[in-house]
């Protein structure tokens, strides 16, 4: 529907920058990195991406602030290069 696109248009997306296995918080016990509403700025860690065993904070890039309006992604889910994850508004 036209209307959900318009929901999102002018958003910033946060992609992922490497295939792996995507963890939305820093271990099973603890809340998620962010949440939908959440304000976050450049450099904000919003989630891990395991590869071969290493374990990369996924951050907000430059230019990257606002509120967090939909997580895309879900919590070991394996994504590729390129995977949208987040997009701010």
């Amino acid at each position: 529907p036209a209307a959900a696109v318009d929901e999102f248009a002018g958003c910033k997306q946060i992609i992922s920058p490497i295939p792996g296995t995507v963890y939305l918080k820093p271990n099973p016990d603890t809340p998620n990195f962010v949440s939908v509403g959440a304000q976050i700025d450049e450099g904000k860690v919003v989630c891990l991406i395991e590869a071969m065993k290493v374990f990369n904070e996924i951050k907000a890039e430059a230019g990257v602030k606002g509120a967090i309006k939909k997580i895309l992604v879900q919590d070991g889910q394996a994504v590729e290069y390129g995977t949208v994850l987040f997009l701010v508004g």
